[in-house]
């Protein structure tokens, strides 16, 4: 298991070929998936995604979407990230957690640390984020981060809200 980030209360990894069940089980949830838009993650589909967008962005850019778990119980709740998207050449966060983790500030303090390491580690000039316009709870984890409100979008036929932070080094 490689870790990759530590925080206060978090241990952020990453992911391996075995974690295609915790992809499913994340987004088995209706309300953890609602402004997605995405497909049902079944084994098959997880796997696919951990195969061809999450493990080759480790090795192709030292980042990626890391597992999250508390520290002293190992619990797995849910992923952040960072994310290359070649369409856009941008730097994405994301996050995304199991909704009894919801409303702890967990994602923030997940998306805080992964801000960090991209500007202290990897020297990265801007991160932007998404969010869907409904989802007030993912805009506020954004705002705390300290990300500006750019505009609205449609991405992937979903209309969401834009978001970027530079680096100030």
């Amino acid at each position: 298991m490689k870790i990759v980030l530590e925080t206060q209360r978090l241990y952020l990894r990453e992911f391996t070929l075995a974690d295609a069940q915790l992809l499913v089980d994340l987004n088995s949830n209706p309300e953890v998936v609602k402004y997605l838009h995405e497909p049902d993650t079944t084994l098959a589909v997880a796997q696919q995604v951990l195969e061809q967008i999450i493990l080759p962005q480790y090795a192709l850019y030292n980042h990626g979407r890391w597992a999250i778990h508390i520290k002293g119980t190992d619990e797995f709740i849910g992923w952040c990230g960072l994310k290359y998207v070649k369409e856009r050449n941008e730097i994405d966060l994301g996050y995304r957690l199991f909704q009894h983790h919801w409303g702890k500030g967990y994602a923030t303090e997940a998306a805080k640390a992964t801000i960090a390491y991209g500007f202290d580690a990897l020297h990265m000039q801007r991160i932007m984020a998404m969010a869907h316009i409904e989802n007030t709870a993912s805009q506020n984890v954004i705002l705390k981060c300290g990300l500006q409100y750019l505009h609205e979008a449609i991405v992937d036929n979903c209309p969401v809200k834009v978001y970027e932070l530079f680096n100030k080094a």
